[in-house]
């Protein structure tokens, strides 16, 4: 069986739109993306360079699909290797033909395909932006890890990793570090049903 494993840059307030730039995703008159890139140091690279070293597919939602697919072919360097060569799943109802090699579109009943995706012998699948596709795939509990880095920054608006709906439940912290500019790297693992209690007793 396959792991599907979230790798996402968020907020303070949960917001994960357009870390990377302004322009890269402004759905909604977001104006504030870019928010990751004053963040960086040695340690969030070294984190970032264990997880692309890993083996793995990926499992994109159409819009971030559509924002790489013309990006990552016309780069350099060992994360454009990475991505350029890797097999990309995608899911969309809409996309009919993709130009990115190695690119296979989920259309029709996306969640049975990730399911039976998941379910097949091979690496795991790693997911990065892709905020809808990743609440489908939380209220089906089809999400293995986490690696969340945690910005010490509040957007007031955007995407979020979690809505209203979210299915309850509980996660355990396999593994974290903090930068020298205040982001938390952590690593959580789905780990039963939430439990509750009175906080009194």
């Amino acid at each position: 069986m396959r792991r599907i494993i979230i790798n996402e840059f968020i907020s303070l307030d949960g917001v994960i739109q357009s870390p990377g730039g302004p322009d890269e995703d402004t759905t909604g008159g977001f104006n504030v993306g870019g928010w990751v890139a004053k963040k960086s140091d040695d340690i969030t690279d070294q984190v970032l360079g264990d997880i692309m070293e890993q083996s793995y597919d990926l499992l994109l939602g159409r819009f971030t699909y559509q924002i790489w697919e013309p990006y990552w072919p016309n780069q350099t360097g060992p994360i454009a290797e990475k991505f350029n060569q890797v097999n990309k799943y995608v899911a969309s109802r809409t996309l009919k033909e993709a130009s990115w090699k190695n690119t296979v579109l989920l259309n029709g009943d996306t969640i049975q395909q990730v399911k039976a995706l998941k379910a097949s012998d091979g690496i795991d699948l790693h997911m990065w932006g892709s905020s809808d596709f990743i609440h489908s795939l939380l209220r089906e509990r089809l999400i293995d890890q986490m690696n969340i880095f945690i910005h010490p920054v509040i957007l007031g608006k955007g995407k979020k990793l979690f809505q209203d709906g979210a299915i309850p439940g509980n996660y355990k912290l396999i593994k974290h570090t903090v930068s020298t500019t205040g982001v938390i790297l952590a690593t959580y693992e789905t780990d039963r049903e939430l439990q509750i209690g009175n906080a009194g007793e």
